[in-house]
């Protein structure tokens, strides 16, 4: 077991990542307002194992591919960008909608939800760095335990943390779906504003080198 002071800072830590929009929040939201928020839990379920994918990478080691590997993580950060870019597109189109806007579209099937959920998470590689530089700054000498151990319970620790407030965002994505209906020029604006913001972070992410 990792010591408890290290399980407490780092259980604030990813509550505060967690808080942060990116495009498992988007994804989450848009799909909670167009299906309900039963196909917003089936989507949190595929965003959940791909942290459960990366967090053991991360715990066994597998994941300094990515960082050792030019290839292997460019890969991931351009696939990751290129989503993000769709996404955008789909918001700012002519015709297109705010994710966070209540639309009529045809239901995607649990296993749609569940896998587009976990592409959503594989397709970012912060995700990946996140685990393998966070992880050992809170990982005591091997004299304290298992690191193996240790890395796993700080793992799923961040992991329920993402599930919990991602469930309570799914709940809550109609309130957010009707303060836009009530305000329809707050729609346009937020649509622009959303496009803005996800075609941003595709450039970013996109032209970042690797860490």
């Amino acid at each position: 077991m990792p010591e408890l002071s290290n399980l407490l800072a780092y259980a604030l830590i990813s509550l505060g990542m967690v808080l942060t929009p990116g495009p498992n929040m988007v994804y989450l939201v848009s799909r909670s307002i167009c299906q309900g928020p039963v196909a917003g839990l089936v989507s949190l379920g595929g965003v959940a194992l791909g942290f459960v994918f990366y967090m053991l990478c991360a715990a066994l080691g597998i994941t300094a591919l990515l960082l050792t590997v030019p290839y292997a993580y460019d890969a991931v950060r351009i696939g990751g960008a290129a989503y993000l870019l769709y996404l955008a597109w789909q918001t700012v189109r002519p015709g297109g909608r705010s994710p966070l806007q209540l639309r009529d579209l045809a239901k995607d099937s649990p296993r749609k939800l569940f896998t587009m959920g976990l592409l959503t998470n594989l397709l970012n590689p912060k995700i990946a760095v996140m685990y393998l530089s966070l992880l050992p700054q809170f990982i005591a000498p091997p004299e304290h335990g298992s690191v193996l151990a240790q890395s796993l319970v700080l793992g799923f620790t961040q992991i329920f943390i993402s599930v919990s407030v991602n469930a309570l965002i799914v709940f809550t994505a109609g309130s957010i779906a009707a303060f836009f209906i009530a305000r329809p020029r707050w729609q346009s604006v937020q649509r622009w504003l959303m496009g803005t913001v996800l075609a941003t972070l595709a450039v970013r992410m996109a032209l970042e080198g690797r860490r």
